[in-house]
């Protein structure tokens, strides 16, 4: 038993020295030193579950059978009393998941009917260009990250509609609601009352982005009052484009369970708690266990935050580009009631003919992006009439 007790002894120093390490290597940012940290603190786990086994046996040997077999099928039925709990929460998730998957589909079908031969070979470049390490950062990927973002705030946005739409709310006053709870936008009240119900996808989408995009020209999106990339530019854009670049492939949930309170982390933290406020969560699952999680420094396996965990990585990854290139792009929103400027805005909503000429702002769904070689990645806007 003594030696049994100096070899756990041991396994738990080196896994903490390991642990230790594996947070080292986030900051600065050691993609090489993290998974060598990451695959030493797997193995000393492992040597622990081996010596419990062994302490197991010697245990039964000690004290009979039985107690063992009480253990052991306490230990079989906890994992599945888990699983319940876990299906309990999620199970009010699954039928607006297969409302959410249908709408995807209902609008990829609408896409692909829509663009011609050129557009889809123009695409297939920007999932290349994405998908593989990227030497510098370039205008043409930064286009396509955007591109993402906005495809994720769809996804995001589709499933929450879904969800609301799933517990009987009234999406027009929740929505109103929800920009309600925001001290400085009052964008949506008026919206909803000009879009109707039909289009409240987009008003919810404009506050989703708002609240995420919030802080987008600052390094950390002002969690703290770092200035590194003003003290030494070259190196804060050099740093800043090995993360995007070490980023891009990896399961953002995978990432927070190794590392759940780095930048990235407290970022996700940070946004899904503006975004879904309490009595949201509430309403829409029940409790608001997710909350609690997260306010205790984890984050949650659920398909709600998993989703959520997309958009949320899509941002991250371009404001890494947008601090890794020189000159940064420049953001811009477009103000409720301005005129509408092809060149800068395109509208959310497609029109089958020319955009008509009385029509303005009613509330801007996607920020724009003026690049350094003075292209434009357009501000998508809501419109509506003048009058």
């Amino acid at each position: 038993m003594e030696e049994l007790m100096v070899e756990v002894f041991d396994a738990v120093s080196v896994m903490k020295r390991a642990y230790v390490s594996l947070q080292e290597s986030h900051c600065p940012w050691d993609a090489q030193k993290m998974r060598k940290a990451n695959v030493a603190v797997v193995a000393e786990l492992r040597r622990l579950g081996v010596l419990r086994e062994r302490f197991r046996r010697s245990f039964s040997d000690r004290k009979g059978r039985r107690m063992t077999a009480v253990l052991s099928l306490k230990e079989v039925v906890a994992p599945y009393e888990a699983a319940v709990e876990e299906l309990k929460r999620e199970v009010k998730t699954k039928g607006a998941e297969i409302d959410n998957l249908k709408e995807k589909l209902k609008s990829m079908n609408s896409e692909i009917g829509k663009k011609g031969r050129s557009h889809s070979h123009h695409s297939k470049r920007k999932v290349s260009c994405i998908s593989q390490v990227a030497a510098s950062p370039g205008n043409e990927i930064f286009e396509a990250t955007m591109s993402q973002v906005r495809e994720s705030a769809k996804s995001f946005t589709a499933l929450l509609l879904s969800l609301m739409r799933s517990a009987r709310w009234d999406i027009a006053a929740a929505v109103r609601s929800i920009e309600a709870a925001a001290t400085t936008t009052t964008i949506t009240t008026a919206a909803v009352s000009v879009v109707g119900a039909q289009h409240a996808k987009y008003a919810l989408e404009s506050y989703v982005c708002r609240k995420i995009f919030e802080g987008f020209d600052h390094e950390t999106f002002y969690m703290d009052g770092s200035l590194s990339s003003l003290l030494n530019p070259d190196q804060y854009r050099r740093d800043s484009f090995t993360q995007y670049n070490d980023m891009k492939a990896m399961d953002p949930i995978e990432l927070l369970g190794i590392l759940p309170i780095c930048h990235f982390g407290k970022f996700c933290s940070k946004k899904y708690l503006s975004i879904v406020h309490q009595k949201m969560e509430e309403s829409l699952f029940g409790d608001l266990e997710q909350r609690r999680q997260i306010l205790a420094g984890n984050h949650p396996r659920s398909q709600f935050y998993g989703e959520f965990l997309g958009l949320a990585k899509a941002v991250w990854l371009l404001h890494l580009l947008a601090f890794s290139m020189e000159p940064s792009p420049g953001q811009f929103e477009a103000s409720r009631g301005a005129e509408f400027h092809p060149d800068y805005m395109e509208s959310v909503v497609r029109f089958s003919h020319r955009i008509p000429a009385d029509l303005v702002v009613g509330f801007p769904v996607y920020p724009g992006f003026k690049l350094g070689n003075g292209s434009v990645v357009k501000a998508r806007v809501y419109l509506v009439s003048n009058s």
